[in-house]
């Protein structure tokens, strides 16, 4: 499920649809426990946003920046690629990667996305579509944490617009190699790849 911050962020119209698309699915009767929160999750939503209280319009999908930009925060990017301590974003690492995430497909250590040379500089478009749809860069899989098991279904036009608006953010030195073992890297507060090279 995604985090509240990207139902706030998407329009009413894409909301719509997946709430049409929960109602499709078929219902399933089965006893529930109730719901605990654990530790820190029960504080912090002590703190959870309010509900929007007016619309969310649909993106412009006429300027690939500001449409780019709504893709990306609908799709979640920056959960998995900027770095928090303590619950709140790193400050100046927005989208420059070094979060390790575990699931049953694997270990990795998200990439730093922005412009920078220890980012992805060195992609062009056919790329960045390349890498989204097939998890491959060139010849390099991609570790399938990274769930281009889903973006492959996004179209040309949603995928550029991506890699446009990602060409605008912040450029942010910030060295990640899941080649190397992990070390303690300075700059988003954990261990990974290349971590003491920062």
């Amino acid at each position: 499920m995604m985090p509240y911050r990207h139902f706030r962020n998407m329009s009413d119209e894409d909301l719509a649809a997946i709430v049409v698309y929960i109602r499709s699915v078929p219902s399933v009767r089965n006893q529930v426990p109730p719901t605990e929160l654990m530790f820190p999750v029960k504080y912090l939503i002590r703190s959870a946003p309010e509900p929007l209280r007016e619309t969310v319009p649909e993106p412009d999908t006429s300027d690939n920046v500001k449409w780019g930009k709504y893709l990306l925060n609908r799709s979640g990017c920056e959960d998995c690629h900027t770095p928090a301590s303590k619950g709140e974003d790193i400050e100046g690492m927005a989208l420059a990667g070094g979060v390790t995430l575990s699931s049953p497909l694997g270990t990795a250590t998200s990439a730093n996305l922005t412009p920078d040379a220890s980012g992805i500089s060195y992609y062009d478009e056919a790329l960045f579509i390349q890498a989204l749809r097939t998890g491959m860069v060139k010849a390099r899989q991609l570790n399938p944490t990274m769930p281009y098991s889903e973006s492959k279904y996004m179209t040309d036009d949603e995928l550029k617009a991506m890699f446009a608006y990602l060409r605008t953010v912040a450029s942010v030195k910030h060295r990640v190699d899941n080649s190397l073992p992990p070390t303690y890297c300075k700059l988003c507060q954990s261990a990974h790849g290349g971590g003491d090279q920062n």
